[in-house]
């Protein structure tokens, strides 16, 4: 009599691919909202320098426009109170289309409901090296640049806003360098009045990692950008795909 065959065993993913995997997952843990948000917040750095260097305007400080926006309406000059309001406007609406974009996952696609709009968001970088690409007037392509990465740190932002329930940002610095002051006082504080009072390590480590990223992200993307243009926003692209597509 022949022994019965034995039970075909499936291979065990690698433990790499598994933590990719997670990254984008609608069952989150801590580290998977760290590791997400340290990716984005590099993109974010690369693409904000790309604005600056292709566009001249650092896309997602929306302080800046509405600054800018108070100061060319007292200046009476027209043109650039309708580029701040149409920054602004395009950022609102990436933030608003992630809302919508999750929230209709939640209700159809539940796994998928993060790595929809992380995939939106490749898929608008890919579309902004097309832009590049394509053999447009320099008006027309700024206009069309501007708009694409002031839709895309709305929606990033808004996205890690929505997967984390508020606690990261990533597209600015001003609330993390403010958090970084916050716990450095409070430090200072309780060694200087020996109070119970001490800062939250973790949070203050999370912090200088988003920061230090969204710097290393900046300075690739001066360079890539400066390089070789639109096109750069192609592997930026592939990693946000690649998150979504696993």
């Amino acid at each position: 009599m022949s022994p019965a065959p034995k039970p075909k065993v499936a291979k065990p993913r690698s433990a790499a691919l598994r933590r990719v995997r997670l990254i984008a997952a609608h069952h989150r843990a801590a580290s998977s909202d760290r590791a997400l948000a340290l990716i984005l917040a590099g993109i974010a750095g690369a693409a904000n320098a790309g604005g600056f260097i292709l566009l001249g305007s650092y896309t997602s400080h929306m302080t800046g426009y509405l600054s800018a926006l108070a100061d060319n309406l007292v200046l009476h000059n027209l043109a650039l109170v309708m580029q701040s309001l149409f920054a602004i406007s395009l950022f609102i609406c990436g933030a608003a289309t992630s809302a919508i974009v999750i929230n209709w996952g939640r209700a159809h696609k539940p796994a998928h409901q993060y790595s929809l709009p992380i995939g939106l968001q490749g898929a608008l970088l890919a579309a902004l090296a097309a832009v590049g690409a394509t053999p447009l007037p320099p008006n027309l392509a700024h206009t069309a640049g501007l708009a694409l990465l002031c839709f895309i740190m709305g929606l990033q932002n808004a996205t890690i806003t929505k997967i984390s329930y508020a606690r990261i940002r990533t597209t600015h610095a001003t609330g993390m360098i403010t958090d970084v002051g916050i716990e450095l006082g409070r430090a200072v504080y309780g060694r200087a009045f020996h109070a119970p009072i001490r800062a939250d390590r973790a949070k203050l480590a999370i912090l200088l990692q988003l920061l230090g990223t969204f710097l290393l992200g900046g300075i690739v993307g001066a360079l890539g950008y400066g390089l070789i243009g639109f096109a750069f926003s192609l592997p930026l692209a592939a990693i946000l795909l690649t998150l979504a597509l696993l």
